[in-house]
C-alpha cells in the first residue's frame, strides 16, 4: 500500500533541496504527450534514441487531442488535391506571411502521415470503395477528412506507446512539468522542472530537447470569466512559448493572435466547417450569409466580427433547415467525437437543431500556430534557432498547421533529434538555481493571493489592451500592467504542488502577454484581418511589413525584435511577391507615453464628434466467496493493472467469459486498449453477448479498430454470423466492418437489404456499393419504405456509376449502367422530395442524358429547393446547348443553395461562352459563397 507523500493540506509543502533533486537522462526529451509529442516520441524512438517523454497531466489524457477531435482540416489525398494549391491556400490564407518551405512538408507529408495513423487504428471516414471521403469546405481544394472515431485518438496513440518495442525505448514520467530548458555551450542540454502530485525537483540531461506543449489557450479571459473556459485546452498555458524564449530562441507571428468563432457561453468551436458539408452554413439573423473570406482566416474573423457587431447580428450556425437524417449525424459528430459536454450544453437550455439554430459569438484570443500564425520559429525539420532544441505542433509557427501538420512535425523533430545522445557535461548550476526558485517561490509565502485571483487579474489586463481592436496606446498600458503583475507574481501563494504547478504557469502567461503586447505594438500596419488590427495603422504596409517579425531574449535580458524578409516562395501566388534578402534590427520596442491624455502643457480642447487521483499500485485480493459487488470491483482493478502489462488474449479471456457484464465490457475496453494477435475474432465473438452493454462495446471498439485488424476468415465467420444477432447494433456493426475489411460479397450483404431496421438497411446499401453490386441496388431502389434508404440507395448508384454524358451518342451499351439510369429514373418519380433530390444529384455523376435532361430543366421549377439544386447538378453533365441556359435561370433562383449547385454546374460548362458570361452575373450574388464560386470558376 502506497502513501501520499504531501502533508495535510493546512500544512504547506516544504521546499525541497536543490541538492536533492531526482535526475533523469536520455538522448531525446520529449516535453508534452498530446499530438506532437506522441508522434515526436515514437519516431525517435523507432530511430533508434533512447527518449524520455514528459508530461505535466497524463499522457492518456493530455493535450488537446483529448478534448475531440472531429476531423483533419489539412488532408491532402492525392487525387483530390495537390500540395502545390494547399501552400498558396495557406500563403493566401496569412496574408503572404509564410515560410512555404514549412508548409510544403504538411503538404507533402501529410497524406503519409493519415496513412501511419491509420495503421495504428485511427479511422478516417472512407467511402465504400475505400477512399478517402475528403469534403470540400474551403473554395479552393478538398481538404477536410472527417474522423468518424475521432474521440479515440488519444486512446490509440497512447496504445502506441505502450507497445512492447516502444516501452523498451520510451519512458513516460507523467506528472512531471518542466519550466525551464537547460542550455550549454549554445545548445540545449536538458531541462529543469518538477513532479505535480509530489513537489519534488526535476533535472533532465538530454542530447536534445522536443518542445511540444501547445498553444497559449489561456491568454485571454472568456466572456464567461471562468479561467479554464478557454477555445483551447486550457492546460495549454503557454509553457512551451516561455520556455523557448527564455532558452534563447527566437520566436514569430506572436502579434498574430487565434481568435475563433465559437457557440456563444460555451467554451467549444461552433463547427460550421463540420457543418457545412451537410448542408449548414452561418447567418446573419436575417438568414444570409456573409463571409466572404475564401479561407478560415484573420479575414474571415474580421467578416464575422463585424456583423456580429452590426443591427445584422447576432450570428447564428443555420441547421434547423436541414433533413432529420442530416441533424442526426451531426449530433452523432458534435455531441460525441466533437465535444461531449455540446449536446448536455443545448439540453440544459432547451434548445434542439431541429427547432433552434445555434448562436455563436467569438472566442478570447490566444497564441497558436496551428490555427494561426504565432509561434516558436523552425525551419523544416522542425529546428529552433537553438540548436538541438526543437518545437512542434501548435507551439510551432508553421501557419494553419493543425492535426496533421503537428504529427508531421513531432516526426520530423523526432527523426531530427534521434542523431544526438544524451548530454555528458555539468548541467548549468544558475539556471538550475532560477528555475528551482521560480516554482517554489510560493511556497514561501504561502498565505499570499492566491493564483486564481492574480491570474484572473492578469488576464482581465490582457482583455482590456490587448485584445483587437488594438491601439499604441492601449498596448502601452498593458505593457505597464504587465510589469506590475511581476510583483503580484512574485507575492503568489501556494501549498501544494497542484497549487505550484498553477503559479509556474501564471509566470508563462505573463511571459506571452508581454511577448503579444510588444509584438503588436512593433508592427506598426494591420494585417491578418482580425488577428492584427491596429485602429492607429489601419492600413496594411507591403513597403515596410512584408517581412515575419521575430523576437528573441537578448543577453542582458531585453525582448528584441527583428524584421526578417519572407524567403522566395516555392510557389508562387497571386498579389504576393516574396523576394528574401538581409533581416533588419529593430531592438527593444518601447512604450508610448501613456501617463497623461495629451499633454500636461496644454488645456483639453474640444473633441471630435461621434484532478485525477494516483493509479492503484495493485488491485486488492478478494476471496471467490466475497459478496459479487466487491468481486466485480476486485475484477475490474485487475483488468485496470492487466492492460498496462500488455496481456496476450489468453489473459483476457477469463474476465470476456466473466459471469458479471460490468466486467465483460471493461475485458473489451482492455482488448481494444492493447491489441494482441486473436483481437478481431475475440470481439466477432463478443457481438454475441447476452447483454446489450457488452455488445454495444464490441461493435464501438470492431469499429474504431477496423483499419488495423487483419482480415481473417474467422473474423469474417464471426461478423456473418452476427448478421442473424437480434440485436440491430450488431447487424449494423458487423456489416460495416466486413465492407471495411473487404470480407463479403454481394450474395452476403443483399440479404440485409430485407432487414426490419433502417439503420442495418443502410449499411447493406453501402456494402452493396463497395462491390459494386449495381444489379442488387438497382432493383432495390423503388421497393424500400424508408426514405432514409432510398435517398442513401441514390447516392449509392452515383458512386457506382460511371458518367456517360448525353450527347455522346457512340458510347457502347452497358447493362449495369442501363440497370442503374432506370432505377434512378425511377427515384425522379419518388413521393419524397429529398429522395427525387438525391436522384438528380446522382445523375451529375452517372449522366444526365435526354430524355432526362428535360426532366431536369422542368425539376428546376419544382417547390422543393432541394429538388432544384440537384436538378442544376444533373444539368453539369448535361448537354450544353440545353443545360446552360436552364442554369443561367437558376441563378436568379430565391434559395442561396440552388444559385450556388447552378454556378458549380456552370462552371463544368465554363468552355463555352454563354456559361462564363452567366458566371460573371453572379459575382454579384447577395450571397457570399455565390459570388466566391462565380469568382474562383472565372
Amino acid at each position: 500500500m502506497t502513501t501520499s507523500v504531501n502533508p495535510p493540506a493546512d500544512t504547506p509543502l516544504a521546499v525541497p533541496s536543490l541538492t536533492d533533486a531526482e535526475e533523469l537522462t536520455c538522448d531525446v526529451l520529449v516535453i508534452g504527450g498530446g499530438t506532437a509529442g506522441t508522434m515526436a516520441a515514437l519516431t525517435a524512438a523507432e530511430h533508434g534514441a533512447n527518449v524520455l517523454l514528459l508530461e505535466k497531466a497524463h499522457v492518456r489524457h493530455s493535450g488537446a487531442l483529448a478534448m475531440g477531435m472531429d476531423g483533419v482540416n489539412n488532408a491532402v489525398i492525392p487525387g483530390r488535391a495537390e500540395p502545390d494549391d494547399y501552400v498558396a491556400e495557406i500563403t493566401r490564407a496569412n496574408d503572404g506571411i509564410v515560410d512555404q518551405s514549412t508548409v510544403r512538408q504538411t503538404a507533402t507529408r501529410g497524406f503519409a502521415m493519415v496513412q501511419r495513423l491509420e495503421s495504428y487504428g485511427v479511422k478516417f471516414e472512407k467511402d465504400e470503395h475505400g477512399d478517402y471521403a475528403v469534403r470540400q469546405v474551403h473554395r479552393s481544394g478538398s481538404y477536410v477528412l472527417p474522423m468518424p472515431e475521432g474521440k479515440d485518438v488519444k486512446k490509440v496513440l497512447y496504445r502506441q506507446l505502450r507497445r512492447r518495442e516502444m516501452r523498451e525505448r520510451i519512458r513516460i514520467e507523467n506528472r512531471v512539468m518542466p519550466v525551464r530548458v537547460l542550455t550549454a555551450g549554445g545548445r540545449a542540454v536538458g531541462a529543469a522542472g518538477f513532479n505535480t502530485r509530489t513537489g519534488r525537483f526535476v533535472q533532465v540531461r538530454a542530447g536534445a530537447v522536443i518542445l511540444a506543449t501547445g498553444a497559449c489557450g489561456r491568454l485571454g479571459l472568456p466572456a464567461s470569466g471562468y479561467l479554464y473556459g478557454t477555445y483551447e485546452n486550457p492546460t495549454n498555458a503557454g509553457d512551451g512559448y516561455a520556455m523557448a524564449y527564455h532558452a534563447g530562441a527566437e520566436l514569430t507571428g506572436i502579434e498574430c493572435f487565434q481568435i475563433n468563432p465559437l457557440i456563444k457561453d460555451y467554451n467549444g468551436p461552433a463547427c460550421a466547417y463540420v457543418a457545412n458539408p451537410f448542408g449548414g452554413y452561418q447567418v446573419n439573423r436575417h438568414g444570409e450569409r456573409f463571409v466572404d473570406s475564401d479561407y478560415w482566416s484573420g479575414q474571415m474573423m474580421a467578416e464575422f466580427a463585424a456583423e456580429v457587431a452590426s443591427d445584422r447580428g447576432p450570428v447564428y450556425l443555420k441547421l434547423s433547415h436541414l433533413p432529420e437524417e442530416s441533424v442526426s449525424a451531426l449530433e452523432t459528430i458534435l455531441h460525441s467525437t466533437e465535444r461531449p459536454t455540446r449536446g448536455t450544453f443545448h439540453s440544459g437550455r432547451g434548445h434542439d437543431y431541429r427547432t433552434h439554430d445555434v448562436e455563436m459569438h467569438i472566442s478570447e484570443i490566444g497564441l497558436c500556430g496551428g490555427h494561426s500564425a504565432s509561434g516558436v520559429r523552425v525551419d523544416d525539420h522542425a529546428r529552433t534557432t537553438v540548436p538541438r532544441l526543437y518545437a512542434a505542433g501548435d507551439l510551432a509557427c508553421v501557419p494553419h498547421n493543425y492535426m496533421i501538420g503537428a504529427f508531421v512535425f513531432g516526426d520530423l523533430a523526432g527523426a531530427d533529434a534521434s542523431q544526438y545522445s544524451a548530454y555528458e557535461g555539468e548541467l548549468p548550476g544558475e539556471q538550475l538555481r532560477e528555475a528551482h526558485e521560480l516554482i517554489y517561490r510560493p511556497l514561501r509565502n504561502p498565505d499570499g493571493p492566491p493564483q486564481p485571483q492574480v491570474e484572473y487579474k492578469l488576464r482581465r489586463f490582457v482583455n482590456d489592451y490587448v485584445a483587437p481592436p488594438k491601439s499604441g496606446a492601449r498596448l502601452s498600458l498593458a505593457l505597464e500592467a504587465f510589469e506590475r503583475m511581476r510583483a503580484d507574481i512574485a507575492a503568489m501563494g501556494a501549498r501544494t504542488a497542484h497549487e505550484l504547478m498553477r503559479c509556474a504557469e501564471v509566470t508563462f502567461i505573463r511571459d506571452c502577454a508581454e511577448m503579444a503586447a510588444r509584438s503588436s505594438l512593433a508592427r506598426t500596419e494591420s494585417r491578418w484581418g482580425l488577428y492584427h488590427d491596429r485602429l492607429d495603422h489601419p492600413a496594411r504596409d507591403d513597403a515596410s511589413w512584408f517581412h515575419h517579425l521575430d523576437l528573441h531574449k537578448s543577453p542582458s535580458g531585453a525582448m528584441e525584435f527583428t524584421a526578417r524578409p519572407v524567403a522566395p516562395y516555392l510557389v508562387p501566388v497571386d498579389g504576393f511577391t516574396a523576394v528574401g534578402g538581409l533581416s533588419r534590427s529593430l531592438g527593444e520596442v518601447h512604450a508610448e507615453d501613456v501617463a497623461t491624455a495629451g499633454s500636461r502643457d496644454v488645456a483639453p480642447v474640444a473633441g471630435r464628434a461621434g484532478t485525477a487521483e494516483p493509479e492503484a499500485a495493485s488491485a486488492p485480493h478478494v476471496s471467490p466467496a466475497a459478496p459479487s459487488g466487491e468481486r466485480s470491483a476486485a475484477r475490474l482493478l485487475e483488468l485496470v493493472a492487466l492492460a498496462d502489462e500488455e496481456p496476450e488474449l489468453d489473459a483476457l479471456l477469463p474476465y470476456l467469459t466473466d459471469p458479471v457484464p460490468a466486467v465483460r465490457r471493461e475485458a473489451v475496453a482492455v482488448l481494444t486498449e492493447t491489441l494482441p494477435p486473436g483481437t478481431g475474432t475475440a470481439l466477432a465473438a463478443a457481438l454475441r453477448d447476452t447483454a446489450a452493454e457488452v455488445r454495444a462495446a464490441a461493435a464501438a471498439s470492431l469499429r474504431e479498430l477496423v483499419e488495423t485488424l487483419p482480415a481473417e476468415p474467422d473474423l469474417r465467420d464471426g461478423l456473418a454470423a452476427a448478421l442473424a444477432e437480434p440485436d440491430p447494433v450488431v447487424r449494423a456493426a458487423a456489416l460495416d466492418v466486413l465492407r471495411a475489411l473487404r470480407l463479403g460479397d454481394a450474395t452476403l450483404f443483399a440479404v440485409s437489404l430485407a432487414d426490419s431496421e433502417i439503420a442495418v438497411r443502410i449499411e447493406a446499401v453501402r456494402a452493396l456499393v463497395s462491390v459494386d453490386a449495381a444489379g442488387e441496388l438497382a432493383r432495390a431502389a423503388a421497393g424500400d419504405p424508408s426514405r432514409e434508404v432510398r435517398v442513401a440507395i441514390a447516392k449509392g448508384l452515383a458512386t457506382v456509376g460511371a458518367e456517360r454524358p448525353a450527347h455522346d451518342t457512340t458510347a457502347a451499351a452497358d447493362p449495369a449502367a442501363d440497370a442503374i439510369e432506370a432505377a434512378l429514373t425511377g427515384l425522379l418519380d419518388d413521393p419524397d422530395a429529398l429522395v427525387r433530390a438525391a436522384a438528380y444529384g446522382a445523375l451529375g455523376t452517372t449522366g444526365c442524358p435526354e430524355p432526362l435532361t428535360a426532366r431536369a430543366v422542368a425539376a428546376l421549377s419544382e417547390s422543393a429547393w432541394q429538388v432544384r439544386a440537384g436538378a442544376a447538378t444533373a444539368l453539369s453533365v448535361a448537354d450544353p446547348e440545353v443545360a446552360v441556359p436552364a442554369l443561367a435561370k437558376a441563378l436568379a433562383d430565391g434559395n442561396a443553395d440552388v444559385r450556388k449547385a447552378a454556378v458549380l454546374a456552370l462552371t463544368r460548362h465554363g468552355t463555352t461562352e454563354e456559361a462564363r458570361a452567366a458566371l460573371a452575373t453572379a459575382t454579384t450574388d447577395s450571397d457570399a459563397d455565390v459570388r466566391a464560386y462565380a469568382g474562383r470558376a472565372l
